[in-house]
């Protein structure tokens, strides 16, 4: 089985329970599971100001580091389809939304395809992924950069990045 890690976030409430965001995030996890995923590391959940498009609400973000027999396209294909299936709209970039699954890493696979770039290219500098990552897998080493995730996370300025209950 390969190790597969996403990055999850969530920003869109609903009327099922008190925080929608964390519904959301659970309900990515089950999915997740329903597949076959084994999950190996879960981080906590980090209430994050949005990025880009600010005028939003802010976001839950978290890590999993997964088992899965998934290849890499096949994974990508299985979170769009999760992430269509709890109402994710592809309206507004960087805009709201439900559910956010992102690859991060894939083993150590450098994958550089039209519709999947394996590590996310742009997580080395997001703190609302480093900092679950570093939490979980601070020595886990990018493929391409070379440094420990917990190397990277020292190279950015973390603000807007808070322990959620």
């Amino acid at each position: 089985m390969s190790f597969l890690v996403l990055s999850l976030g969530s920003n869109l409430g609903n009327t099922i329970s008190i925080d929608g965001r964390s519904y959301h995030l659970d309900r990515a996890i089950e999915s997740l599971l329903k597949t076959g995923m084994k999950l190996e590391n879960k981080s906590s959940i980090y209430e994050t100001e949005p990025e880009g498009l600010v005028e939003q609400p802010k976001f839950l973000n978290m890590v999993l580091g997964l088992k899965t027999e998934f290849t890499p396209q096949a994974s990508l294909k299985l979170i769009r389809q999760i992430e269509s299936d709890l109402g994710r709209e592809r309206k507004i970039k960087n805009g709201p939304r439900t559910i956010d699954l992102d690859i991060i890493f894939y083993d150590q696979l450098v994958v550089l395809e039209k519709d999947l770039i394996i590590p996310h290219p742009r997580m080395h500098q997001r703190a609302f992924v480093l900092v679950p990552l570093a939490e979980i897998l601070p020595d886990y080493i990018h493929p391409v950069y070379h440094k420990t995730v917990a190397q990277l996370l020292r190279e950015i300025e973390i603000k807007g990045v808070r322990l959620w209950n």
